[in-house]
């Protein structure tokens, strides 16, 4: 597949070189943009936290609890201090009082651990749903976008906001929601107790607001950014590592271990400077707010005691009880602004890696717009390429204005020196990339008015690169055809000259393969994936360098075996080994972006053109 793209939106990962790898360390450097959108982000995460209505409200309820029993604390402590007084210069204390007092606050302490218990609970399946609705629409969301997409992004990049960046939301979720909502009801709750006590008091709390809103706002600008260039350039760590595995043998041919090293020591480097950047910004916040704290402390501690010492007439008179009642909400004030301050990291890792997912989820899906009833077993396979232009990259056309006509049953054959666009026309068939002028018809109906569904399912596609999956050989072939008998399964496996190797194997056609087929040679990789198109049974056979990898002989066999397959079958072949096509009934050389000749085997040849002069050149041992 021709993977020659810009990045669409280049602010969402770093565009890939020709080819579709990544450009390594040398784009490793993230934009130093200001992070935008951040209440768009929270928006549509608190939207989807919103979707478990049932257990936002459990928690809830269970948090007016937990706060409505850890503020009566502070108020049964006040009173039992109270119980002790001095009369006439002697210490007298209210047992019986103090008794009461000191046993209602065991019991609240008992039913606040308990909720508190429940609440934790509560909170993690609010996370893990809120988190399951998130992977699961992500997935979907991937499953439908477009090639380009994913040809033009990292694999690694995109496998990290699957992973890394879901899970910092979802430990976000369970650690900070529940500590918001308590928050709050703290802070309304301990306020309203210290107007209480006194609304000079409360005022005297209220100081060190307006500073601690200006110093947080302010150290905000600083930390966002970094934890967003941190979720970037840990998504670019693993596309590398992501390249580093896929290429591995590659690598190591090439005596290049030793400059990957280098190269991922250079993007480790700058996630390292970046996240301690980041850490040390988190970190600031949480002694800064300690500090206000401790102040907002000592303001009330002093004000207090002049109080009880001066009292004044606007004012209900202090006791020592009152006082510690109030230092102790004076804390519970200060408590939940410090509680965000010291998560305010872990929420903008979340908001970071939200940010990236929803950058996926808003990207336009694949476009069908196919409305046609034509069916499958409706469709002949004439085919009509007509004045199509086509550019992967703008200003760089790789068809220009080509015209082909393919009569079904036919067997063609497109050749062309590489990058002359011979797989592009069959990335524009299979609507893998949407045409920029022209139009391509099958049985004479425009293919962007056939269902996607129904024209894919129509074609069959090898590819030179063979794509296979983690599963038993038996699923690997049935993969198109999953509704298929083990006997039609292993017919097809026989035309494909698969079952050879395969009933060589210890389990057979229940053999599970490892990554990407890996425990199978690229040749007998390559026969599974012709026995998979066989078994599927197109209307239209796409073959693309679909025997580059096996042997001359197995070749023969399978070119053979073919000769059955494709008959009465549109079949498109796309092969550098000129030998393997001369049978095609109709020979398409592709240059510059057009036709330049058709015809037969013997016709070109005769001609003396462009087929003359490949078929020369490769026959003399030439590459071309």
């Amino acid at each position: 597949m021709n993977q020659n793209t810009k990045s669409s939106n280049q602010n969402q990962l770093p565009p890939l070189r020709p080819g579709g790898r990544s450009g390594g360390p040398m784009n490793s450097r993230v934009n130093r943009e200001k992070p935008k959108h951040a209440k768009e982000t929270l928006g549509k995460l608190l939207r989807y936290i919103g979707k478990s209505k049932t257990l936002i409200i459990l928690l809830i309820s269970i948090m007016v609890l937990v706060t409505v029993a850890d503020l009566a604390g502070p108020a049964l402590q006040g009173a039992a201090i109270d119980t002790i007084r001095l009369v006439d210069g002697r210490v007298t204390v209210d047992l019986p009082a103090m008794t009461r007092y000191l046993a209602l606050m065991g019991v609240l302490f008992v039913i606040s651990a308990s909720l508190s218990l429940v609440q934790g609970i509560v909170a993690a399946k609010l996370s893990q749903n809120t988190v399951y609705m998130l992977r699961n629409d992500l997935f979907r969301k991937i499953s439908k976008l477009p090639i380009r997409y994913t040809d033009t992004h990292r694999h690694g990049d995109i496998m990290s906001r699957m992973t890394n960046d879901v899970e910092n939301v979802s430990n976000a979720i369970s650690q900070s929601i529940a500590s918001l909502i308590s928050s709050v009801l703290t802070l309304v709750g301990a306020f309203s107790m210290m107007l209480y006590y006194g609304w000079i008091m409360a005022l005297i709390a209220c100081v060190t607001i307006p500073i601690t809103i200006t110093l947080s706002s302010t150290l905000a600008k600083f930390m966002r950014k970094y934890f967003v260039d941190r979720q970037k350039l840990l998504g670019q760590l693993n596309g590398q590592v992501e390249e580093m595995v896929t290429s591995y043998k590659t690598v190591v041919a090439y005596g290049k271990e030793k400059q990957a090293i280098e190269d991922f020591a250079k993007c480790s480097e700058e996630y390292k400077t970046c996240s301690i950047r980041a850490r040390v910004w988190g970190s600031i916040m949480g002694p800064c707010m300690n500090f206000l704290g401790n102040f907002q402390y000592v303001l009330i501690a002093a004000f207090g005691g002049f109080f009880v010492l001066h009292p004044v007439s606007f004012m209900r008179t202090l006791t020592i009880g009152n006082i510690q009642s109030m230092l102790q909400y004076s804390k519970k004030f200060t408590r939940p602004v410090n509680e965000i301050a010291n998560q305010y990291a872990s929420i903008l890792t979340a908001l970071a890696g939200a940010k990236r997912i929803f950058e996926i989820m808003d990207s336009a899906d694949e476009v069908d717009d196919g409305c046609s009833e034509l069916r499958i077993s409706e469709i002949n396979g004439n085919i009509r390429f007509e004045k199509i232009e086509f550019a992967y990259e703008k200003d760089e056309p790789v068809l220009k204005g080509l015209d082909l006509s393919v009569d079904a049953g036919k067997k063609i054959a497109i050749v062309g020196a590489t990058g002359s666009g011979k797989t592009t026309i069959v990335n524009l068939l299979t609507r893998f990339y949407e045409l920029d002028g022209g139009r391509i018809t099958v049985d004479g109906v425009d293919i962007t008015q056939l269902p996607k569904e129904t024209l894919r399912k129509s074609i069959a596609i090898v590819l030179q690169d063979t794509v296979l999956f983690s599963d038993t050989i038996r699923n690997n072939i049935k993969y198109g055809r999953p509704d298929a008998t083990d006997e039609e399964m292993k017919r097809a496996a026989a035309l494909a000259r698969a079952d050879v190797f395969i009933e060589r194997l210890p389990d057979g056609y229940d053999t599970v393969l490892a990554e990407s087929g890996s425990n199978l040679s690229q040749g007998q990789r390559q026969l599974l994936s012709i026995a998979r198109a066989v078994l599927a049974d197109p209307k239209i056979l796409i073959l693309d360098e679909a025997t580059s990898s096996v042997d001359t002989r197995t070749e023969m066999h399978i070119q053979q075996a073919m000769v059955a397959l494709m008959r009465n079958r549109t079949s498109l072949i796309i092969a550098h080994r000129l030998s393997t096509i001369r049978d095609a009934d109709q020979i398409v050389v592709i240059k510059n972006g057009r036709v330049s000749e058709a015809g037969n085997h013997e016709e070109l040849l005769a001609a003396g053109g462009e087929y003359y002069t490949l078929y020369q050149n490769q026959f003399a041992g030439i590459s071309t």
